[in-house]
């Protein structure tokens, strides 16, 4: 019995918050806005544009994300992977 207590307590809820869905939202429409998206996002949720990045790039990597938008979700972790390869290729041709 506390064998299977052990195993549920190692479960993590890989459920987004409204925050993170929020993230993903505006980051699917915000082209459809008359205002630039930097400031969009800072009217919008409060944040820098760094700081939303940051927290864009984190909620991508929740499986949960996938869920909510794969088509979204999917894109944007190919645009970070080939940003990634990118940077190496520059840092390697020095």
């Amino acid at each position: 019995m506390m064998g299977a207590m052990s195993q549920a307590a190692e479960v993590v809820s890989h459920e987004l918050t409204e925050h993170e869905a929020a993230l993903l939202d505006f980051e699917d429409s915000w082209f459809t806005l008359t205002v630039p998206k930097d400031q969009a996002i800072t009217e919008r949720f409060g944040i820098s544009v760094t700081r939303y990045y940051e927290r864009l790039n984190s909620v991508i990597d929740n499986p949960a994300a996938l869920d909510h938008n794969p088509l979204l979700v999917k894109r944007l972790r190919r645009l970070r992977s080939a940003r990634q390869v990118a940077r190496s290729a520059r840092r390697l041709a020095r």
